[in-house]
């Protein structure tokens, strides 16, 4: 009989050259759950990614500091114990521009993957 349960104990640390920490707790890489992903986030000081127009859903859940998201043009300031749903097909741009390192959970639907995230040059 199958489990009815995952249990994660070892996340996949997604391999970053931008110092952003990303540990997919349930995910493509993880577990091969291709519906929904989540993964804990630590974005340092100064980072940023280029825009992106995913093909997927994300929540973001804020736990501590700050991240800025520019959404289709419009900015927005996520602060810790605040949420964030950005549909699929919106412009988006991530960013930390705060002291603080900005900590959250991201969870995807359907899952992250690179090839559904469509990132700029």
């Amino acid at each position: 009989m199958m489990k009815k349960y995952f249990h994660q104990s070892n996340p996949f640390v997604v391999p970053t050259t931008d110092g952003k920490l990303i540990e997919e707790h349930i995910g493509r890489a993880s577990n091969g759950e291709q519906a929904y992903s989540a993964a804990h986030m630590v974005a340092p000081s100064g980072w940023s990614e280029p825009h992106q127009t995913p093909q997927f859903d994300e929540m973001t859940l804020m736990v501590s500091g700050k991240k800025q998201v520019e959404i289709n043009g419009e900015m927005v300031v996520l602060q810790a114990g605040e949420s964030l749903l950005i549909k699929a097909g919106a412009r988006i741009r991530y960013s930390n521009p705060f002291e603080e390192p900005a900590i959250y959970w991201s969870v995807c639907v359907p899952a992250f993957s690179i090839e559904s995230v469509n990132r700029e040059d």
